[in-house]
């Protein structure tokens, strides 16, 4: 068994700041896990089962369009969960709608909570330092353009490597 993900990858040179800005927040895995917006989480799937996701991805990539996302400002899901993001102002819908698609193949996963796409820049940490992450980051703003999913493995060190691409396959409108 292997643990992936699949994600949006933060591009450069955004996901550096933000990566530094957790680091500096004293978030344990931030070197260990890239920016990203979650589309499948930490999931244990056998070797046959990561063929068929791989095809599966291919198939639901070569139905989407570029699409631009809107970082701007920052979300907590406390008291539910210790988690401090950057929320996103635009691409809702459209990251919705890859994580229903995605979700919706060989690899079927329940959700402990519902699907909010955001950047996670503080996690597990006292409130001290949730609240300092909150404020840090509140007036963050970035958009970049989404052209393809990332397929991530999580080794044992808990360090999120890529191991696949999948571009997007239309011609925005």
């Amino acid at each position: 068994m292997a643990t992936i993900g699949v994600a949006i990858a933060v591009p450069e040179p955004h996901a550096a700041t933000l990566e530094s800005c957790r680091e500096l927040f004293g978030d344990p895995l931030a070197r260990a896990i890239p920016a990203h917006i979650t589309i499948l989480p930490p999931t244990e799937v056998d070797p046959g089962q990561r063929t068929d996701l791989e095809d599966h991805l291919r198939w639901v990539c070569e139905q989407v369009a570029p699409f631009e996302v809107h970082l701007r400002g920052t979300g907590t899901f406390r008291p539910v969960s210790p988690v401090v993001f950057v929320q996103l102002a635009s691409g809702i819908s459209e990251c919705e709608a890859i994580e229903a698609a995605v979700r919706s193949g060989p690899i079927r996963r329940e959700l402990e909570f519902n699907y909010h796409p955001h950047v996670t820049v503080a996690h597990h940490l006292d409130d001290e330092a949730l609240d300092h992450a909150f404020k840090s980051l509140s007036s963050f703003e970035t958009r970049f353009i989404v052209d393809s999913l990332r397929l991530y493995e999580h080794g044992a060190d808990q360090v999120w490597r890529p191991v696949g691409r999948f571009a997007f396959g239309l011609l925005p409108d």
